[in-house]
């Protein structure tokens, strides 16, 4: 084993090829989910159902009674709020009744589901969001101590980068399962409480499965980052 992470090393080479590749992968995330969204949010449903009705739907059937729904600015700023018990909604999705509308509001919802039933993955995100937060924080006084007073990352400041981007690669990780389970969470629901018709998911799945590449961009990117501290402190 130590002779195998001795050998461990990304040549600069390789490291731009893969950061091109990588890039390229986000910014097809972003214009799918962008393009996906766009799309589907001309698409009304056919029950004439807004997205905060939606998410009242899928959390009143599981006896959620303590999440408040909020309308708030922005494009695509929904969340749930697990510390504050609160689902928040872009007004788009919030007033909106096309699938897009209807489908992110749920999947917001599958969130408050998860929360409600103590989803392990969802709890140890939760925990992992104080350091998350110091990390991201930290990250740019690393990259500025790295080029005006070092000459680049060594010693403490590369061992400092290490830990940050670890911090972020493991909540991107943890992330993934976490935001696939509420997709799937809310796909169950809409058609189980007879919010859409089974042949109105694509619209739902098409938005939601895009999304989630954006998820997987995040994670790549920060391992690929981690990867290549990791090589160059050997």
């Amino acid at each position: 084993m130590p002779a195998l992470l001795a050998s461990f090393y990304i040549s600069p080479g390789v490291f731009w090829t893969l950061f091109i590749l990588v890039l390229i992968f986000s910014l097809y995330a972003q214009i799918r989910v962008s393009s996906a969204y766009a799309k589907n949010s001309k698409i009304l449903s056919r029950g004439g159902i807004t997205g905060r009705e939606a998410a009242a739907a899928v959390m009143a059937r599981a006896g959620i009674t303590d999440v408040e729904i909020e309308e708030t600015g922005g494009h695509l700023t929904d969340h749930y709020d697990p510390m504050h018990h609160t689902l928040v909604l872009s007004s788009e999705n919030y007033r909106g009744t096309s699938l897009a509308a209807v489908g992110v509001a749920a999947h917001e919802a599958g969130h408050a589901l998860q929360h409600r039933e103590g989803y392990h993955l969802l709890n140890f995100r939760m925990a992992l969001v104080p350091a998350t937060r110091i990390a991201a924080g930290v990250i740019p006084f690393v990259y500025l101590a790295s080029i005006f007073f070092l000459g680049g990352f060594n010693g403490p400041v590369l061992d400092i980068a290490i830990m940050c981007y670890a911090v972020l690669t493991l909540f991107q990780l943890v992330t993934l399962p976490v935001e696939y389970d509420a997709s799937r969470r809310a796909k169950v629901q809409l058609v189980s409480l007879g919010i859409l018709d089974q042949d109105e998911m694509p619209g739902v799945n098409e938005t939601l499965n895009a999304a989630a590449l954006t998820y997987l961009a995040a994670f790549v990117s920060a391992l690929l980052m981690l990867l290549s501290l990791l090589s160059r402190r050997n």
